[in-house]
C-alpha cells in the first residue's frame, strides 16, 4: 500500500501541470494500448504520484470493459479525477490530438501521392524503442498487480486466451471478473486498513455523491453532443459519403471491445466491398500509418474516413473532404468515451469499497496483465521479424464462412521466421531496454535517442 500513503502527501496538481502532463503523454504515447497505458502509468503514478496505484488500476479495470480505446478512456477517467469534467476533457482531447492531426497530415500525403515508404525510414528507431517501453510497463504493472498465485493464474489464462486460443477479448474479461467476484465471494472481507485508505483517499478526490438523476442528464448530454453533426449532415447540403461515414462509425463505437485489431477486419470488408471506400490493401497502409503515430491505433479508422471523403466529397473538395471525413469519423470514434467516463465513473467510483466489486476488478487487473503481454508479444515479433506466420492448429468455429481464416476459440500460434530477424530494430531495442532498465532514462530521452539511430542506421544502409 505504499501508494496509497503516498498519495496522502501528494498535492493535488493545478490545472496548468494537468495540461503540461497529457500534452507529454500525448505526444509521446507511441506503441499501442500497453506502452501508453505504461506511460500513463509512470507519469501519473510513479513520477508525479498524483493517484495512488489502486485508484490508476480501479480507472484501468473500468475503462477496459467499455467500447472504444481504453487507454484514451483511461486518460479522461485520470484527468477527471484530479479537475472533474474539464480535467477529464482536457486529458482525453489531448491524449488523441496529436495523432489526429499526424494521421491527417499523412493519410493527405498518402491521397495525393500513394507513397508511404519514407515513414519507415523515419519512426524505424521509435518502433524499436516502444518495444523496451511495453516490456517495462508488463514488469511494472504485473509486479503490482499479480499479488497471489489466483492473480498470475488468471494472467496467464487470459495470455494463452488471447495468444493461442482466439478467446473473444469481452469474454476473457467477464470470465476473469466472474472468477474474482466467486473467490473473493468464498474468501474473507477486505482488511480494514486497505478500506480505510481507499475511503481516505476518495475523500481528497471527485467522484462521490452523484444521484441517478445527474447521471441520467449527463449521459442524454453526451449523447446529444456525440450524435450533434447529425444536424447539419441530415440537411443534404454537403452529400458526398459524410452521412455514411458518420452513421457507420458511430455504431463501431459502441461495439469496438478488445481494441483497434478486434473491429478492423470488419471495417476493412465494409469500407471495401459495401462502400468502396478503400482498395484491397489500403486498410494495412492505413495500419502502418497509425502504428506509427502516436495516440490509439484506431485512429486508423480517421484514415478510412479521410480516403472516404477525399473519393466522395460532395459539396466540397477532394482534400478538405478528405479531412472532415477524417474529423468526422474521430468525432464518432472518440467522443463516447466521454460519456462512459462522465456518466459511468461517479458511480465505479462510490464502489470502491466494495469487497466483492474489488475481487471482481482485481481479477480483471490481473488479465489486463496478460492482455497486455499478448500486445507484447505480438509487437516484439513484428517489430524484430521482417516475417510472422501464423499457424492454424485448429480452424474453431467460423462465423463468417470464409475457408482458411480461423474462427473464435480456435488453436493456432504465432512463430517468426528466425532467418528474417532486423539485428538493427534488435540492437535498437536492446540499447533502449538498457537505457530504460539499467539507467533509468524517461521516455522523452529513450524515444530520442532511438529514433536519432534508427534514422542514422536507415541513412547508411540506404
Amino acid at each position: 500500500m505504499e501508494a496509497a500513503t503516498n498519495w496522502t502527501e501528494t498535492p493535488r496538481p493545478t490545472f496548468s501541470e494537468l495540461v503540461s502532463a497529457f500534452v507529454t503523454i500525448g505526444v509521446l504515447s507511441f506503441g499501442g494500448p500497453a506502452a501508453q497505458i505504461g506511460l500513463m502509468h509512470r507519469v501519473v503514478v510513479d513520477e508525479k504520484r498524483w493517484i495512488s496505484e489502486e485508484r490508476f488500476l480501479h480507472a484501468l479495470n473500468y475503462c477496459m470493459l467499455l467500447p472504444g480505446p481504453e487507454a484514451q478512456q483511461l486518460a479522461t477517467y485520470i484527468g477527471w479525477l484530479l479537475h472533474g469534467v474539464r480535467g477529464g476533457m482536457v486529458a482525453g482531447l489531448l491524449f488523441v490530438l496529436p495523432g489526429l492531426a499526424v494521421i491527417v497530415g499523412l493519410s493527405t500525403a498518402y491521397a495525393l501521392y500513394q507513397e508511404t515508404t519514407w515513414l519507415a525510414g523515419l519512426f524505424f528507431g521509435l518502433k524499436a524503442a516502444v518495444l523496451a517501453i511495453v516490456v517495462e510497463a508488463v514488469i511494472r504493472i504485473g509486479r503490482r498487480a499479480l499479488k497471489n498465485r489466483f492473480h498470475r493464474l488468471v494472467a496467464l489464462v487470459a495470455f494463452l486466451s488471447l495468444f493461442m486460443f482466439s478467446v473473444p477479448f469481452p469474454l476473457v474479461v467477464l470470465i476473469a471478473g466472474l472468477a474474482g467476484f466467486l473467490v473473493a465471494r468464498a474468501g474473507p472481507a477486505v482488511p480494514a486498513s486497505i478500506t480505510e485508505a481507499l475511503m481516505s483517499e476518495e475523500r481528497r478526490m471527485p467522484g462521490g455523491g452523484f444521484l441517478s438523476g445527474r447521471s441520467l442528464l449527463v449521459l442524454l448530454f453526451w449523447v446529444a453532443v456525440w450524435q450533434a453533426p447529425l444536424l447539419l449532415l441530415s440537411t443534404g447540403v454537403l452529400g458526398g459519403a459524410f452521412s455514411a461515414v458518420f452513421a457507420f462509425f458511430s455504431k463501431m463505437a459502441l461495439v469496438t471491445f478488445g481494441g483497434a485489431y478486434a473491429v478492423l477486419a470488419y471495417v476493412a470488408q465494409v469500407a471495401v466491398e459495401t462502400h468502396h471506400w478503400l482498395n484491397p490493401g489500403e486498410m494495412l497502409d492505413g495500419l502502418a500509418l497509425a502504428e506509427t503515430t502516436p495516440g490509439p491505433l484506431v485512429l486508423v479508422l480517421s484514415f478510412v474516413g479521410f480516403l472516404a471523403g477525399y473519393r466522395d466529397p460532395g459539396a466540397v473538395g477532394a482534400v478538405p473532404g478528405g479531412v472532415f471525413g477524417a474529423l468526422l469519423t474521430a468525432w464518432a470514434t472518440f467522443v463516447p468515451s466521454f460519456i462512459w467516463i462522465f456518466a459511468g465513473a461517479p458511480h465505479i467510483e462510490r464502489l470502491r469499497g466494495n469487497r466483492l466489486l474489488t475481487g471482481a476488478l482485481s481479477a480483471i487487473t490481473a488479465a489486463v496483465v496478460g492482455v497486455i503481454l499478448n500486445l507484447a508479444v505480438w509487437f516484439a515479433l513484428h517489430v524484430l521479424f521482417a516475417e510472422v506466420r501464423r499457424f492454424v492448429l485448429w480452424p474453431g468455429f467460423r462465423a463468417n464462412g470464409l475457408d482458411g481464416a480461423p474462427g473464435a476459440f480456435s488453436v493456432s500460434i504465432s512463430l517468426p521466421d528466425v532467418t528474417t530477424l532486423d539485428p538493427a530494430a534488435f540492437a535498437i531495442s536492446l540499447l533502449s531496454a538498457i537505457l530504460i532498465f539499467r539507467f533509468g532514462f524517461g521516455i522523452g530521452r529513450v524515444l530520442l535517442v532511438a529514433a536519432a539511430l534508427g534514422l542514422a542506421l536507415r541513412f547508411f544502409i540506404s
